[in-house]
């Protein structure tokens, strides 16, 4: 196992590249309506494909397992294939290759699809985790965070390199769905490795410039969704400067073996020490950090599935992550339909602003991690995410007024807060059950995302069709039982993660308690 600080920073820049492609299922909104048309379904049926690439997380366990035994690069190519194939054959379809696709298998294969995710995500999230465990709450944080940027990642290929319609854009998107997490997976594999975790007071400065990168590829997003919402223009030029964006990280491993080759000189030329004074002070050094870190991991239980399984935190962590972003997921994926009830015919630019706001609301809870954690404060994790969830509760309620901007403002907000509460809940998990099993806690508690997927989605097909009478529905009255439905339970979301937040604080006021005495 290297120690090289280079190679730890290489591994995070891997699992950003990673993320960031590893949201193919967050564009199927831009094609759905086409989809709909050429599968002639329902508009039930139609958001049961939505659920069907979260239903392959109530398997994401095997993920988790699999992480086990097996080595990181093998499950991160697995992932891969799955997406590889979940949308490969269904592009084969589109393109006349396959004469006949059956709607059961196009759900099953959107379902393996989705499967691929988790696989991707539980190698970004262990990589994350081990290489930076003083810090993995903000190296988690802005890995995580450009997941959020892969629907408009590759909203901004599809309008760059193919210009198809808008009404005739399902092939190009699922051709990138396809090829792109195998293509990263390639190329990233090598750089995926786990090194020795240890604090370093210049990683301060490192975790400085990733946030400064990170922001400015996030300003850039918004940007280009801002642009292409009014006019479309420069489409080709925002490729190319977010291109250039994502690449940037690269330099910070770049410059730590700089500096490492540096130090490494001048330790060979001012080596006047003895052998013994050199030695002592190293082995008082590595005792201190050791015990700190024995320490650090003896305040925090390490829960197995099946405990997990009965205590009541969970129930509280798994239902109010349902209620909230999860409910943000399935207004997203049902952002075409909501659109094109509405009237409006730029889905891809809706998509592309909550991928955008997506990122940053990924991205501010490890800023906030970062500057808080200097001082010495840590901020509860249920804490964080109930004050993420009210928000999206109240735009549900906004989205009653048929307004386009209130349209555009609350596509922003839930976004925003639903891709925070995601980037929480990996260090909540952790916080809650520890990090021994973190890969199967985790996977077991995202389960949530398909059970409420279909819950919501269904509800939310059937009040549409029962407004419109027929697979089709125009109008704002579309989806006003449904908003009103789905702010109501997001509130009660809230309510539960507030319950969750004052258990949690009892818990461990108690455990100081009991310390002190």
């Amino acid at each position: 196992m290297s120690s090289s600080p280079s190679l730890q920073w290489l591994s995070l820049v891997g699992t950003i590249w990673l993320q960031a492609i590893n949201g193919a299922n967050s564009d199927f909104p831009v094609y759905s309506s086409q989809f709909k048309q050429l599968l002639s379904i329902s508009q039930i049926q139609l958001n049961n494909l939505s659920f069907a690439s979260d239903a392959g997380k109530l398997f994401g366990w095997f993920s988790g397992l699999a992480a086990t035994y097996l080595s990181l690069r093998l499950v991160l190519f697995i992932g891969a294939a799955f997406s590889f194939i979940g949308y490969g054959v269904q592009f084969l379809f589109l393109a006349n290759k396959i004469s006949n696709l059956k709607y059961w298998q196009v759900f099953l294969l959107t379902s393996l699809a989705g499967n691929g995710i988790c696989w991707i995500n539980t190698v970004c999230y262990l990589i994350c985790i081990r290489n930076f465990s003083l810090e993995s709450p903000v190296a988690v944080g802005i890995s995580t965070s450009y997941v959020g940027l892969s629907a408009k990642l590759y909203t901004a290929l599809v309008d760059s390199f193919f210009h198809p319609e808008h009404d005739q854009n399902a092939k190009a998107y699922l051709l990138l769905n396809a090829v792109c997490p195998v293509l990263v997976a390639s190329v990233v594999s090598p750089m995926l490795r786990v090194a020795e975790s240890r604090k370093d007071t210049r990683s301060n400065c490192a975790f400085v410039v990733m946030f400064v990168i990170a922001i400015a590829t996030g300003t850039c997003s918004v940007l280009g969704s801002i642009g292409s919402a009014s006019s479309g223009f420069w489409s080709r030029e925002h490729m190319i400067s977010l291109g250039v964006l994502l690449l940037a990280p690269i330099m910070m491993p770049v410059f730590v073996k700089f500096r490492e080759g540096i130090e490494k000189k001048k330790e060979n030329r001012v080596y006047d020490f003895t052998i013994n004074e050199v030695g002592g002070e190293d082995r008082v050094v590595v005792a201190v950090l050791k015990n700190e870190g024995e320490d650090d991991g003896d305040l925090k239980e390490q829960i197995g599935y099946r405990l997990m399984l009965k205590k009541t935190n969970f129930w509280l962590y798994f239902f109010s992550y349902m209620f909230s972003a999860t409910l943000g997921m399935v207004f997203l994926n049902n952002l075409g339909q909501i659109t094109q009830s509405r009237g409006l015919s730029h889905t891809s630019s809706l998509v592309s602003l909550s991928s955008s706001f997506g990122f940053f609301g990924r991205l501010l809870p490890s800023i906030i991690d970062y500057y808080v954690g200097k001082r010495g404060v840590r901020i509860s994790r249920s804490g964080l995410m109930a004050t993420t969830m009210a928000p999206i509760a109240g735009a549900f309620f906004l989205l009653l007024n048929s307004s386009t901007l209130i349209l555009y403002a609350s596509t922003a907000i839930i976004g925003a807060c639903s891709g925070a509460i995601t980037s929480v809940a990996v260090s909540a998990t952790t916080e809650l059950f520890g990090t021994k099993h973190f890969a199967m806690n985790h996977n077991i508690v995202v389960a949530n995302i398909p059970i409420g997927s279909f819950l919501f989605g269904y509800m939310a097909g059937i009040l549409y069709q029962k407004e419109g009478g027929s697979n089709s529905c125009f109008g704002a009255d579309c989806y006003d039982k449904t908003f009103i439905i789905w702010g109501s339970v997001c509130s009660l979301g809230t309510f539960l993660c507030v319950i969750l937040y004052v258990r949690n604080r009892r818990s461990r006021s108690m455990v100081s308690d009991i310390e002190t005495n």
